[in-house]
């Protein structure tokens, strides 16, 4: 795989707005030349498309050909009704008809028709990622960053694409959870401990380590279909 930390070629990025039911959400696409399939992010609760974790790991994924859609889970206005309720960061059902809509949507764009996609989820974003992929018959993979998968419930028994979890090794409680919710996926699996990382892979090299990994596991089972203009 192509990790230089060189700039990706990009054929296409641009600022997107993506509707769902009846609200827009905010979103960045970015296309490279020949993509071979689509990545889209769902971010953990008080994240955004601007996150610059996720940022980093849509650049290695871009250089190995993929595109990318980091977008708002929330509108502003539920951002600021859940930071005094609290209500919707743990809303899984929720969330996970949001990363649909997106999914719905990217599938009718110029930019994107045709390419397979794959989620990579983080925090609660994670769990909502298996929801939407045991739901949706056009999720062919999840890759679950930090994640709380456990939060997805019963959706696990039923997710059917590849799925990898990566834990960071110094992250004990979400370990733990990690474990539990790993045991009940029937699907292709992996679950990755980076060791000596903490919760948001803070440490040298940590999130180069997921990026890569990230990368591996869409280039292994994501199945390319199609290209982009």
């Amino acid at each position: 795989m192509n990790n230089t930390g060189t700039a990706p070629d990009l054929w296409w990025r641009g600022d997107v707005q993506i509707p769902a039911g009846h609200s827009i959400l905010d979103g960045i696409l970015e296309v490279p030349e020949r993509a071979r399939g689509l990545v889209i992010f769902a971010h953990g609760s008080g994240s955004s498309r601007h996150s610059a974790r996720n940022r980093h790991v849509a650049s290695t994924l871009q250089r190995e050909g993929l595109a990318t859609l980091l977008f708002d889970l929330l509108t502003l206005e539920e951002e600021h009704l859940d930071a005094r309720m609290g209500h919707l960061r743990f809303d899984i059902d929720f969330l996970s008809g949001r990363l649909r809509a997106a999914t719905g949507w990217a599938a009718h764009q110029e930019q994107t028709a045709g390419l397979r996609t794959g989620y990579f989820g983080a925090s609660t974003g994670a769990a909502a990622a298996l929801v939407a992929a045991s739901e949706d018959e056009n999720a062919y993979a999840v890759v679950s960053r930090g994640g709380r998968p456990d939060l997805a419930g019963d959706a696990l028994l039923r997710v059917d694409v590849p799925t990898l979890l990566i834990v960071g090794g110094a992250d004990e409680q979400v370990i733990s959870l990690n474990e539990q919710a790993f045991a009940q996926l029937r699907c292709t699996k992996h679950l990755e401990i980076v060791p000596g990382a903490t919760h948001l892979f803070e440490e040298p090299g940590a999130l180069d380590t997921v990026s890569t990994l990230a990368a591996g596991w869409f280039d292994t089972h994501l199945p390319v279909s199609g290209w982009s203009p």
